[in-house]
């Protein structure tokens, strides 16, 4: 029985160090800072520290990589969130909604902060102050409010 032990902790021990040379593409891309949100929204000072604390690791290319992004096999599902997040939502690259996709984020935005769905629960507890507060949520929403009515006038 021991020796079977001993077998499979080896084995696991191999396996765990050769999936480490399976490595994902974690990359932050360029800024055009033409492109951002900052350049077509009028973010407040309020909602930028939203973003920066809670939104802009997986919605923006300003992801910073925690050192268990490099660290596989949890290295593949953090880099995964961040492209899925990025494909969804992207602050550097908000240049490229048109006027109706830009209404429609904004309106989901708040909808899914409201319903808790956001940041992901998996992200708030390795990153604790990224969790939203009522007052946080509120903000949000009321902003992602105002920005819907100035897209409609413009």
């Amino acid at each position: 029985m021991r020796k079977f032990l001993k077998l499979t902790a080896l084995a696991l021990g191999v396996i765990f160090i050769s999936v480490q040379f399976v490595r994902p593409n974690k990359t932050n891309l360029p800024i055009e800072p033409t492109h951002t949100i900052e350049s077509h929204a009028r973010v407040t000072p309020e909602v930028a520290g939203i973003f920066e604390r809670a939104c802009k690791d997986c919605h923006s290319n300003q992801t910073e990589w925690p050192w268990y992004a490099r660290v596989a096999p949890v290295s593949w599902y953090v880099t995964d969130h961040v492209n899925h997040g990025r494909k969804n939502l992207n602050f550097s690259e908000w240049s490229n909604y048109d006027r109706e996709r830009a209404d429609w984020l904004l309106g989901a935005m708040c909808m899914t902060a409201e319903r808790g769905r956001m940041p992901l629960p998996s992200y708030t507890r390795m990153h604790h102050a990224a969790k939203l507060s009522p007052a946080d949520v509120q903000t949000l929403c009321a902003w992602s409010r105002t920005e819907q009515q100035r897209l409609a006038r413009r």
